[in-house]
């Protein structure tokens, strides 16, 4: 029942949203790139297929990977066949491992942060889930609060089919609750699996080829809210801006279905280019209130789509190596986990940070940047303002 009192006496939080904890997670399996080629032929009784295999191994050395987390192994996929026939009916049995892998791994990050937070989790009034695989009713988000024994009355969002951007979505959503609402601590469950979309090599199809090289399996889990309580909870970067943008003519350059056969998507050849041509325009609009523009000057929390994009982005903007350091870093020790990956970045800048003395979370600087590319084709920019270091 509504209470009207509460209703007529609301008011905005006057803070800034803030992020207070990130913690994440993976999977046990973890497959060295450099070999995944062989396991992957062998996993899908494609070995007789060497020059596609070959072709593989080229992708896989070109990404700059150097280990993946995944629940899709030998195993699983040997207990599955119909997963690991071509476009054979195979929807139902990967929903089904979905249904429990992505909440159990979304459980183990959430855990882990509201443990960093500090805070007893009855204090938590939102709750925001975010995945690109394994849709199903009532969502994981609902699963999660049952599993973490949440209030029943926590107000619950739920993302799905995002894709790549969606790490950013979630941060915005999360932006506008904690700034809205007096008091909200808002709880962020990131989740993604590869097994959803997991298929056979086939002639007909590189596409097939380019996801099993670049996507592994993570959750990322965050604690947002306006106005920290002192020596209670420790702010970590605020989020000053939120600004969500359609590339234009970019339709088709990243796009994905889910068919009987499981999810099935395709990159396009043009999105480095997209995204290089168009990222100082985002930079100009948001940081122009700041009187920023040096590009060096602030922190880059960017999604790692693959090298390519970092690099046309690194040569557009003349950006020093280190500027991308954190990014190429969950590249290389991850791969590219969706929506997931550059809330991993975030967390890699913030350790890094401190274990090397720095004077704040943001690699020794007050502002930053965080993108967020995926379908559409959507860019999702943030403006960060990093905290001190005590």
């Amino acid at each position: 029942m509504v209470n009207v009192d509460e209703l007529r006496n609301a008011q905005r939080a006057d803070g800034t949203a803030t992020i207070m904890a990130i913690a994440t997670a993976n999977p046990p399996n973890v497959y060295d790139q450099s070999t995944y080629p062989d396991a992957y032929f062998r996993m899908t009784n494609a070995e007789h297929l060497t020059h596609l295999k070959n072709k593989m191994q080229l992708i896989c050395d070109r990404t700059t990977i150097k280990k993946r987390y995944t629940y899709s192994t030998e195993d699983v996929i040997k207990e599955n066949p119909n997963i690991n026939s071509y476009k054979a009916p195979s929807l139902d049995t990967r929903q089904d491992m979905a249904a429990t892998l992505i909440p159990e791994l979304g459980k183990e990050a959430a855990t882990k942060a509201i443990e960093e937070w500090g805070q007893s989790k009855s204090k938590i009034t939102h709750l925001i889930c975010c995945s690109t695989m394994g849709p199903f009713i009532p969502g994981y988000d609902f699963q999660i609060a049952q599993l973490l024994g949440l209030d029943l009355s926590i107000k619950r969002v739920m993302l799905y089919q995002q894709g790549c951007h969606g790490g950013g979505t979630i941060l915005r959503i999360a932006k506008d609750l904690a700034e809205n609402n007096k008091g909200a601590r808002v709880l962020i469950v990131c989740t993604e699996i590869t097994l959803v979309g997991f298929h056979c090599p086939t002639e007909t199809n590189v596409d097939v080829l380019v996801s099993h090289s670049l996507f592994g399996d993570g959750s990322a889990a965050l604690i947002v809210g306006a106005n920290p309580i002192p020596d209670v909870e420790k702010p970590i970067f605020e989020l000053i801006s939120a600004t969500p943008t359609i590339v234009p003519d970019s339709a088709g350059a990243i796009c994905a279905s889910i068919r009987e056969h499981g999810l099935t998507f395709h990159i396009g050849k043009e999105v480095p280019g997209l995204i290089s041509n168009h990222i100082e325009k985002q930079l100009i609009e948001v940081f122009q209130p700041l009187g920023i523009t040096d590009w060096n000057s602030i922190f880059w929390a960017v999604h790692p789509g693959g090298p390519a994009i970092l690099n046309q982005v690194d040569a557009k903007l003349g950006l020093k190596p280190e500027k991308l350091g954190a990014t190429r870093h969950v590249l290389a020790e991850y791969g590219n986990m969706s929506s997931v990956t550059v809330l991993f970045v975030l967390d890699e800048i913030r350790k890094k940070s401190t274990k090397d003395g720095l004077k704040t979370t943001g690699e020794g600087l007050e502002w930053g940047v965080l993108f967020g590319f995926g379908p559409g084709l959507t860019i999702e920019t943030l403006v960060l303002r990093s905290v001190s270091i005590a």
